[in-house]
């Protein structure tokens, strides 16, 4: 059993398939919708283009996607709750992803918009459907809040709001100059060291005392895994993530752990990311030895490949990095190329058992040399 149609979910689907062979075990994927949301992609103009039919993932390889809700996890009796059913599993897999955190409290929290998921993007498309220059607050300097500002500095006035005093704090010193290049090139205001404390009617109010103009506030600031972590551990991360050992399985017997739920280690320094390049990876491995774990047969180790990051930044381009200290190797068109062809890769296989379960079976896949030319590898998942 596998809870979460994510990333990390269908591919835990087309990993424990490729272990099941022609063997007759069950496979049952759990998830509310009948979609995968692309959710990297949620930025760009039209998210509802970001999304594939899990049927059509699920189908092919003899997967039952259940379309339900999970609401409790009794690991001692291999037991879960869905939609106020109860099911047994012999193996679990949880890959029930992340979610954004909403700020507690806060006045005219009820305006906010977001692009966490693809039915918050659509909400924001509509919003600023057919408005001319207006005027949008972004909240949180980061990874999410970069490519929503940029993405949306085409339509008029952005501003990106930070407690932290630089820009894009999580992504560290490596790619700072060109992503402050980029906002200085696309007209956005940046206003560090501060908040959003309240949002007003067509306004935000940030916390030191100032009055912004705003057809729109969206928060990108926080994430946190799904609070079904905390069913299957009293141990989590900071971010509400499992631990699990190298073969992605957490201390209840029988349960494996994928995607933005895992904190897995990347090496003897990292854990992963909550990003699409690990959930996938994640969820091919956890699906995998679930069932060869049900079956007797040797699991397979996570070894992630080498760690990137690519920014779309709009007009400006992009940028492209590799490595923990984010060593930029290209930006700008050439960032911008990479960034368009991973979305592209991040698309799964759709009707043909056989090319699904092969992109199932490679895990650990080997990143582009440059200079970029139209024959370079992609970063495919």
């Amino acid at each position: 059993m596998i809870i979460g149609g994510g990333f990390a979910g269908v591919w835990s689907a087309a990993g424990a398939a490729l272990a099941r062979g022609e063997r007759n075990l069950r496979i049952t994927l759990i998830a509310p919708n009948e979609h995968l949301v692309l959710r990297p992609r949620l930025y760009e103009p039209e998210p509802d283009l970001a999304k594939v039919e899990l049927e059509r993932i699920c189908g092919p390889i003899g997967v039952e996607h259940l379309r339900a809700s999970v609401s409790t996890i009794d690991t001692a009796r291999c037991v879960v709750v869905a939609d106020e059913r109860e099911i047994g599993y012999d193996r679990l897999v949880l890959a029930a992803g992340s979610r954004l955190v909403t700020p507690q409290g806060l006045p005219g929290a009820e305006r906010l918009f977001d692009i966490d998921t693809l039915g918050g993007a659509l909400r924001l498309t509509e919003h600023l459907r057919g408005r001319k220059n207006c005027s949008v607050v972004v909240v949180g300097a980061g990874f999410v809040g970069l490519e929503a500002a940029t993405a949306l500095a085409g339509r008029g006035q952005v501003v990106l709001v930070d407690r932290s005093e630089v820009i894009g704090a999580p992504l560290g010193p490596g790619p700072r100059e060109q992503i402050e290049s980029a906002l200085e090139m696309l007209g956005i205001e940046r206003r560090l060291g501060t908040t959003v404390t309240a949002v007003g009617d067509g306004c935000a109010v940030l916390s030191d005392a100032s009055r912004l103009e705003a057809d729109a506030v969206v928060w990108s600031a926080g994430m946190r895994a799904s609070k079904l972590t905390r069913q299957i551990s009293s141990r989590l991360d900071p971010l509400g993530r499992v631990p699990v050992d190298r073969w992605l399985r957490a201390v209840p017997p029988g349960v494996f752990v994928a995607g933005d739920t895992a904190a897995a280690p990347f090496d003897a320094e990292h854990t992963v990311m909550q990003a699409c390049q690990h959930a996938t990876p994640l969820g091919k491995v956890a699906g995998y030895n679930a069932v060869a774990d049900l079956l007797g047969l040797p699991l397979r180790d996570f070894t992630p490949g080498p760690y990137v990051t690519c920014l779309d930044l709009g007009g400006a381009g992009g940028v492209f990095t590799r490595g923990w200290d984010r060593r930029v190797m290209a930006s700008g068109a050439d960032g911008a190329a990479i960034k368009k062809r991973i979305n592209q890769a991040i698309h799964p296989p759709v009707d043909d058992a056989r090319a699904i379960l092969a992109a199932a079976d490679r895990v650990r896949i080997e990143l582009p040399f440059f200079p970029l030319t139209e024959d370079t590898a992609i970063p495919a998942t």
